[in-house]
């Protein structure tokens, strides 16, 4: 399966001008699986009144996209339904399949959980025979809740993770990769926000904990590696890491 991930600026609260500089980014990219970053659409909105999205145009988007570049396409949206609000992760199939992830651990640093709901299911999609469980940033500090249960082949984790935290970011996604025998793909923003500055880091590790695609820093980028399965059952054969994991209670 050939990913690609999609480090861009993001511009605040207008989700018609992101759509299309994603359009513009990926124009002449091809692959399987496009990965944007979390809120991407307006920014990381912790307080979504006005911001977060009721008409469903954005994932309308993700649906004409994959459809168009028969690809999947995945990242993360403020959304309200209801009286509530989610950060709410989409996973569009090119046949228009839909599954979604609503954020476990709510950013209460920033009071994110002061105004989302969090969601309570562990999700997993599987795709070109790749199982990917969906998470977005904070819930990339928590390890349980992403344990391998010999359930899933990639972590994808969808960010506005902010340029001060950058060293954690970094030794986190390669700690997943490893204690997880997986590939995790870490999909973040560059500029800024009304209250940070963001400068990427987005990239796809190996089970081994090698970074296989980088896009680097500071700027706008697509970064793109085609997963190389036979070499992780390969090594999960060979070392079975997962089989002397604790049990889950």
């Amino acid at each position: 399966m050939k990913v690609i991930i999609v480090q861009m600026d993001i511009t605040w609260a207008d989700p018609a001008n992101n759509r299309t500089r994603i359009e513009e980014m990926i124009n002449c990219q091809t692959g399987d699986l496009f990965i944007l970053p979390e809120m991407f659409s307006t920014g990381f909105a912790t307080q979504p009144e006005g911001i977060a999205e009721e008409d469903g145009s954005t994932l309308a988007w993700m649906k004409e996209m994959a459809a168009h570049k028969q690809a999947a396409f995945v990242g993360s949206i403020a959304v309200k339904e209801g009286a509530h609000y989610y950060n709410r992760m989409y996973f569009v199939k090119p046949d228009g399949e839909v599954t979604t992830y609503d954020k476990r651990h709510l950013f209460s640093y920033g009071h994110e959980d002061q105004f989302f709901t969090p969601g309570t299911q562990r999700t997993i999609v599987e795709y070109q025979g790749v199982r990917i469980l969906l998470e977005i940033c904070y819930d990339l500090r928590f390890p349980v809740w992403s344990r391998n249960r010999k359930d899933y082949d990639m972590i994808i984790y969808v960010a506005n993770w902010p340029t001060s935290r950058m060293s954690v970011w970094n030794t986190l996604l390669r700690a997943r990769a490893i204690e997880n025998q997986c590939f995790v793909a870490g999909v973040n923003r560059v500029g800024h926000d009304p209250v940070c500055d963001y400068s990427g880091g987005s990239m796809l590790i190996d089970a081994y904990g090698k970074v296989v695609a980088d896009c680097g820093t500071e700027q706008p980028c697509c970064a793109t590696v085609t997963l190389d399965m036979e070499r992780l059952l390969a090594f999960r054969k060979k070392f079975p890491v997962l089989d002397d994991a604790d049990i889950l209670v």
